[in-house]
């Protein structure tokens, strides 16, 4: 076999990881498996099918990945990583063969397509970042951004013509559901918290990496009014998403409603924040008495 390891993230993935792990069986034998506290079956399933598992508490997206990809110990320097509810086909591991073996030594990453599937349908134009880089110099990069994080490569990446398959839906719609909702406040919070960046304009638009032309796009993208309504016009519009038929228009749909609830979180911790320094300020402020009146203390919370 191939020198790759497979890195897998998990968190109550009793449904998904032996899919998983059966796919990458002809990849690899050191396959890891890091999990953040599942408390259903998930690290029993994967140690049974051979897996090595790591417990560690989730703080944040990138942490997570950064300690995956450089804290586990991994018998090879190219590792893949996968979520749980995802697939690789003989094409794709025949591709991860060939390359490692042959790829220049600048060679520090791999780009391949996905599938997205939506019971059963292919989201061939809904899906919105179709490209992802998941083969990997474990050496040479790292991750940044606390959600949505993104990959920072120190070399040159390879270009694969072969997809892997994700299957977002699997575990049902309120699974979906739920993410989501822990997902956008994550983004409202940085948001509010100015821990989003600044855009650069010309890099949404032109920059090479496509990892950083998304991380721009979103950072102009979070500043401009109508967020879900623009959203909807690029999917359903502008990338076709009316194409995949009624599986199209429901995703279409439910990425609108994030965005939406994105907006509405980030209004409220805007809002709270605000508070918070108004009554900060106030407390601060010394309160001057009239002459001959007395001054009664009042214990915090007292009305």
């Amino acid at each position: 076999m191939a020198s790759i390891s497979v890195l897998i993230l998990t968190k109550n993935e009793a449904h998904d990881i032996a899919g998983c792990l059966a796919s990458v069986a002809a990849l690899s034998t050191d396959v890891h498996v890091l999990d953040s506290g599942s408390t259903d079956d998930t690290c029993a399933i994967a140690a049974s099918l051979g897996a090595t598992v790591t417990v560690r508490a989730f703080d944040n997206f990138a942490a997570q990945r950064n300690f995956g990809l450089h804290d586990l110990p991994y018998r090879n320097d190219w590792v893949l990583m996968l979520d749980a509810d995802e697939r690789i086909g003989a094409a794709l591991i025949e591709e991860f063969h060939a390359l490692v073996a042959g790829c220049d030594a600048d060679v520090a990453a791999a780009r391949m397509g996905r599938r997205d599937f939506w019971l059963g349908t292919h989201l061939r134009h809904a899906t919105i970042s179709p490209f992802n880089i998941r083969l990997v110099r474990r050496s040479r990069v790292h991750f940044e951004r606390e959600i949505n994080e993104v990959l920072v490569v120190d070399g040159a990446v390879a270009e694969l013509r072969h997809p892997f398959d994700h299957y977002p839906f699997s575990k049902g719609m309120v699974h979906w559901l739920n993410k989501h909702n822990l997902y956008s406040t994550m983004e409202a919070e940085l948001i509010a918290q100015r821990k989003a960046g600044k855009p650069d304009i010309g890099k949404a638009f032109f920059a090479r990496d496509p990892n950083e032309r998304r991380m721009h796009q979103k950072r102009l993208f979070y500043r401009a009014p109508a967020r879900p309504l623009i959203k909807f016009l690029y999917m359903f519009i502008w990338r076709r998403s009316f194409l995949d038929g009624v599986a199209g228009l429901h995703y279409t749909m439910l990425q609108c409603i994030y965005e939406y609830m994105i907006v509405l979180k980030t209004r409220e911790q805007l809002e709270r924040m605000s508070e918070e320094a108004g009554t900060g300020a106030s407390a601060a402020k010394p309160s001057v008495p009239l002459a001959g009146a007395a001054v009664k203390s009042k214990a915090p919370g007292q009305a």
